[in-house]
């Protein structure tokens, strides 16, 4: 699905929030693998499950198409700084709900982008009539684990040793749901 575009002016910093279209494939094949080499909290190393400008292409028009889909950047001066996907199911027992992932350079956090890419996610969730959304995070961000508990979602379980870092420990990931009621 396609939305408005949607300005925003954060700690001195402007940017905007809009529909991921085809022309943003080679930057964001690039941001990704930059963005997993930067924090542990996702779920790639970088370069894995590496999807080159082609790729991106084919998820970018499928979500534009898909009702069930969005996916969104955030730019600032044309540049691609960070992403978000809430990606849905076909299977008609699974239709209404979607699950959200996000991604922001770290050179760009505090500005709330990361925030405002879940809120108009929410936004868009709430307006299709998606009952829920759920996403997973690892138990040790807190600062994500208070920002999704701000937005409404509940820890629904933990999947316990889920992820392995570099320290050599396993980490647990927190599966949190929001519904729309």
């Amino acid at each position: 699905m396609i939305i408005a575009e949607r300005p925003f002016n954060v700690n001195g910093l402007s940017y905007t929030i809009r529909s991921a279209a085809a022309r943003d494939a080679e930057q964001l094949s690039g941001l990704r693998v930059q963005i997993d080499g930067e924090t542990e909290n996702l779920d790639r190393e970088p370069g894995e499950a590496f999807m080159d400008a082609p790729g991106f292409v084919k998820l970018i028009e499928a979500d534009s198409d898909s009702p069930g889909n969005l996916f969104l950047v955030a730019v600032v001066q044309d540049r691609i700084v960070g992403y978000s996907r809430c990606e849905g199911n076909s299977l008609k027992r699974f239709s209404h709900k979607v699950e959200f992932g996000v991604g922001v350079l770290k050179d760009f956090w505090g500005h709330s982008i990361g925030k405002n890419l879940l809120k108009t996610s929410i936004d868009w969730a709430d307006s299709v009539g998606m009952v829920k959304m759920t996403l997973t995070v690892l138990e040790t961000n807190e600062k994500a684990v208070q920002l999704y508990e701000k937005l409404g979602f509940e820890v629904e379980g933990v999947l316990r040793k889920d992820k392995l870092l570099s320290d050599g420990i396993y980490y647990g990931t927190l599966v949190m749901g929001r519904l729309n009621e």
